[in-house]
C-alpha cells in the first residue's frame, strides 16, 4: 500500500471509528454522571496501574497537574474518584477510584480492551509496536491542529 492509499483509508476510517467510541455509553450506574472522553484516559491508568498521585497521572496524561487536578477533583465531587494523603509524603494526594465504582469503571474499560485484543493479537510484536508508535505519532502530528 502506498502513502496515499494508506492516508484515504485512515481519513475514510478514524471517523467511524471515533464515532464508534463515542457512542459507547458508560455503565448504567455511571450513566448519570457528567463524564467526558477526557475522563476516559484517566480512569484507564488508574485501572491499569493503580492509585497514583496527581503529578503522576498528569505526567502519563501528557497534560499539566492543574489540569488533572481539576479533573480529579470533578471526578472525586462526583463520588467516582477519592482522594487521600499519601501514608509516605502527606503532602502529595494519592487518587484511586472509589470502591463502589471499581467494578462498573474496570467492565467499561474492558470492552474497549477486547476490541483491541482482537485487533492487536493476529499481528506480531513488531507490527504491534509499529502500530502503536504510527497512532503516537498521528497524535503528535494532529496536536495544534
Amino acid at each position: 500500500m502506498d502513502v496515499e492509499t494508506g492516508i484515504r483509508a485512515m481519513l475514510l476510517l478514524m471517523p467511524r471509528v471515533v464515532g464508534r467510541t463515542k457512542r459507547m455509553p458508560p455503565p448504567d450506574s455511571l450513566a448519570g454522571f457528567a463524564l467526558a472522553p477526557r475522563h476516559l484516559s484517566l480512569l484507564a491508568y488508574l485501572v491499569f496501574d493503580g492509585p497514583m498521585p496527581v503529578n503522576a497521572l498528569a505526567e502519563r496524561l501528557e497534560v499539566a497537574p492543574t489540569t488533572v487536578s481539576l479533573m480529579v477533583g470533578d471526578l472525586s465531587r462526583q463520588g467516582i474518584l477519592e482522594r487521600r494523603a499519601d501514608d509516605a509524603d502527606r503532602r502529595r494526594t494519592i487518587v484511586a477510584i472509589a470502591p463502589a465504582h471499581v467494578d462498573a469503571i474496570h467492565g467499561w474499560l474492558a470492552r474497549g480492551a477486547d476490541a483491541w485484543r482482537t485487533a492487536l493479537e493476529p499481528l506480531t510484536p513488531d507490527e504491534r509496536r509499529v502500530f502503536v508508535e504510527t497512532i503516537r505519532r498521528y497524535e503528535d502530528a494532529t496536536r495544534d491542529l
